[in-house]
């Protein structure tokens, strides 16, 4: 996805997506919002190491969601380096501010950071979690995710949960 896209939420209400690069301004809060949550479920920030230059267009994406002109949430899809498998992208960062939760928001995100990683070549993501995020959890089940091995610093930490899925399947009727 390089250039912005509306779609309309659950509430009727409209969400513009549009790449911007890791280190805008926008993208830097609402990356703060997302670590402030880890913060408060788990006791710390995300330690995995981030650099910016890994979410450049076609290597990667960050999304941003506006509705009603303010910021909603985000999303973003880097190489997955915890692999042998070139054709792995991992998501990252999908987060959505309280009062715009329950719309849909970030199964719009997480379907749109997939099909821009399919776009760049992509077979499957990859991603991780928590016990403390069910929503997330209940999100990508329903999307279809499935446990796969861990990676990362978090591998084999009590409470982390390694999701995946193909992308290069076809479309379900749910994500037109």
């Amino acid at each position: 996805m390089s250039t912005s896209a509306e779609v309309r939420l659950r509430d009727g209400s409209v969400a513009r997506l549009r790449a911007v690069p890791y280190d805008d301004p926008l993208a830097r809060d609402l990356v703060g919002r997302v670590q402030q949550e880890y913060v408060e479920r788990y006791g710390g920030p995300d330690g995995a190491v981030v650099d910016p230059a890994e979410f450049v267009p076609p290597a990667g994406l960050f999304l941003v969601a506006e509705v009603d002109g303010e910021p909603a949430g985000c999303g973003a899809w880097r190489r997955h380096t915890g692999g042998d498998d070139p054709t792995v992208a991992e998501v990252k960062r999908v987060y959505v501010v309280p009062r715009f939760r329950r719309r849909g928001l970030a199964q719009v995100l997480v379907t749109a950071l997939e099909g821009s990683a399919r776009e760049s070549g992509h077979r499957s993501v990859v991603l991780n979690s928590g016990d403390r995020q069910p929503e997330a959890l209940a999100l990508y089940s329903a999307m279809g995710y499935t446990p796969v091995p861990g990676y990362g610093i978090y591998a084999g930490e009590a409470g982390a949960v390694f999701l995946g899925r193909r992308i290069d399947e076809e479309e379900r009727p749910w994500a037109s």
